[in-house]
């Protein structure tokens, strides 16, 4: 049996009060198990971004609780929580956020860095991973040295080089072309397959469906459908 590792309970954000109260997510509650290769789908405004955020803790959800590997981040303070992200989730999003000072190689350190893991080691594993992502030759790049398919590849790397329990991923091929997204996501259920690494999408994209393994449908704040993927 694999463990629980993201268990959402009763999870709701709301925005606005009154009349103007907005339910972005109403009463959410999901259980993924390490290894899966999920995708969070449906329409714009349906709340899967928020979805993935809160799991994330980039938000403070309104009522509810989420637990990650068994600790329960909604009830973590900012340090505490900053450092839970650092180590323990990987974040891929639509549009990179790569530090656009920093060469592909250091973006992808900098992780590793906050960590303290030391010099040789950061070395070794960030070019394994540039090199696993096919970016061999381009570490000294900086982001704008870059194709846009080239910066995902560095996001993907460096979300992926710390070994965290989850990897996050924001519409991560939506600013891609075709074959690159295609190219992408081949990468990331292969190292899912090969590593058991956790992934969930929030996404809309048919390619990201085809591939994933279950499909959590949500509709206005709530989930209307969860199948495994066909």
């Amino acid at each position: 049996m694999t463990q629980k590792i993201i268990e959402t309970i009763a999870l709701s954000r709301h925005f606005g009060n009154g009349d103007t109260l907005v339910k972005a997510l109403d009463q959410i509650s999901l259980t993924i198990h390490s290894g899966e290769f999920s995708a969070i789908v449906g329409p714009s405004g349906s709340g899967k971004s928020t979805l993935l955020h809160l799991i994330g803790g980039l938000d403070q959800p309104s009522n509810g609780e989420i637990r990650l590997s068994g600790q329960a981040i909604s009830q973590m303070s900012g340090s505490a929580l900053s450092h839970f992200r650092r180590d323990h989730i990987g974040f891929i999003f639509q549009a990179y956020n790569l530090i656009p000072v920093l060469s592909a190689e250091e973006n992808v350190e900098y992780i590793m860095m906050l960590q303290g893991i030391g010099d040789a080691e950061r070395r070794e594993r960030t070019h394994a991973i540039l090199k696993r992502v096919g970016l061999a030759g381009k570490e000294k790049r900086r982001p704008a040295q870059l194709s846009g398919g080239q910066q995902q590849r560095v996001a993907v790397a460096r979300a992926m080089v710390s070994q965290p329990d989850i990897i996050l991923a924001d519409e991560p091929t939506a600013n891609l072309d075709s074959q690159t997204g295609i190219e992408l996501l081949e990468l990331m259920k292969e190292l899912n397959e090969q590593h058991g690494m956790t992934f969930v999408f929030s996404t809309h994209d048919a390619k990201i469906m085809d591939r994933a393994s279950r499909l959590i449908h949500l509709q206005d704040g709530r989930i209307t459908t969860d199948s495994e993927a066909r």
